[in-house]
């Protein structure tokens, strides 16, 4: 079987769509399938590249710009034609949001094939943003045209499926395969040093963006003076949350440790005494860092954002839910963990079991073989 993922960027680029291409990719290569990706380079990269990374033949796009988080690349369809070309995919993996998988559209040759349209995440309708909201009326028919022509769609939860307005004419082929993990990488690596004289050590992981809440943590950790906060991660909001952590008067007890490497991040949930997502909105659509922090055996605290997938992650049993916004909720729940460490023992070890029965890659991956399976044989009987 050969597949071709279609998606923003790939590894070193961080972020989970770009976790879960390569997991796929490389969990597909190990059963003897083989697996390309057609990406972009970071923004102002404008020169293409071409490189086999892990036995993964991995073409990135020159990339303008990335207004909006959207990679602008008017070769994007030039090189799609030519991979379609030369690597002869049974299948289209489509990973959106991503304005560039529109192109499969325009392509006779990617319209023959059968598409699996990735849906890890949407624009949501209510942003407070109002170039988001303006850019999605002329996003939506595209989006929706690539819906239609879909033989499958994938949600990472039920309930992420169930609350998106966008896939509603869509449900009769729509699937809820939830993301995955596997092991943690077996080299040894230092954990992040914890700002010093501070008791619970707590650890946010994600990119610096707005929906992920990380103001509404500070504003928590303002009111538990007996915890420390490490939060690794980067992007625009970086300089304005320590400016927050100055005015706020607890810049001494969060360390920003900037963007680490897979072994680092390990180690660092490893040293956690529990692991914090504040995210507001359904722009977390599922939570990476959750499994990360489960895999590692630590209680965690999250928003129980309604409509997304973060509580079919968290369960009952692996840690708490609080309130999206409510530094006070959150402020509540850190000092709870931090005065009962049985509590934080028993969350932890939930949360490790809950990972090896539902979350693990294998687990993830051998769905989508099974989907992939089904819709190359459903193309094959219409011929």
């Amino acid at each position: 079987m050969r597949i071709l993922h279609v998606g923003k960027y790939y590894a070193p680029q961080r972020g989970g769509i770009e976790r879960c291409t390569q997991d796929l990719a490389e969990w597909m290569r190990d059963r003897g399938h083989a697996a390309a990706a057609l990406v972009h380079q970071p923004a102002g990269r404008r020169h293409a590249e071409s490189a086999t990374v892990d036995g993964i033949e991995v073409v990135r796009a020159g990339c303008l710009a990335a207004p909006l988080y959207t990679p602008l690349s008017p070769a994007f369809a030039l090189h799609l034609a030519r991979l379609l070309r030369s690597f002869r995919p049974d299948v289209l993996h489509l990973h959106l949001p991503n304005p560039s998988a529109f192109w499969a559209l325009t392509s006779p040759a990617a319209r023959r094939l059968p598409w699996v349209v990735h849906w890890h995440a949407e624009v949501p309708t209510d942003t407070p943003d109002w170039r988001l909201r303006a850019a999605y009326r002329v996003y939506r028919p595209f989006e929706q045209a690539l819906l239609r022509r879909a033989a499958a769609v994938v949600t990472t939860s039920e309930a992420y499926g169930a609350a998106s307005r966008a896939l509603a004419p869509w449900r009769a082929k729509t699937r809820a395969i939830p993301l995955g993990i596997g092991p943690a990488p077996a080299v040894a690596a230092a954990p992040p040093d914890w700002p010093t004289g501070t008791g619970l050590r707590l650890l946010a992981v994600g990119r610096f963006s707005a929906y992920k809440g990380f103001d509404v943590l500070l504003a928590a950790l303002a009111r538990t003076p007996a915890a420390g906060l490490v939060l690794i991660g980067q992007g625009e909001e970086a300089p304005r949350l320590a400016a927050l952590a100055d005015r706020l008067g607890i810049a001494a007890r969060v360390r920003f440790a900037g963007a680490v490497d897979d072994a680092v991040l390990a180690a660092a949930y490893v040293a956690a005494d529990a692991v914090v997502l504040p995210s507001l909105d359904r722009g977390e659509a599922f939570g990476v860092v959750l499994l990360e922090a489960m895999r590692a055996g630590r209680a965690v605290i999250a928003s129980d954002v309604p409509g997304s997938g973060i509580a079919s992650v968290v369960g009952d049993d692996a840690g708490l839910r609080v309130a999206p916004g409510d530094a006070g909720d959150l402020a509540a729940a850190i000092a709870l963990l931090g005065g009962d460490p049985a509590r934080r023992d028993r969350l932890g070890a939930a949360g490790r079991a809950r990972w090896e029965a539902r979350f693990t890659l294998d687990r993830s991956a051998a769905q989508f073989l099974d989907l992939y399976t089904e819709i190359i044989a459903g193309v094959s009987g219409r011929r």
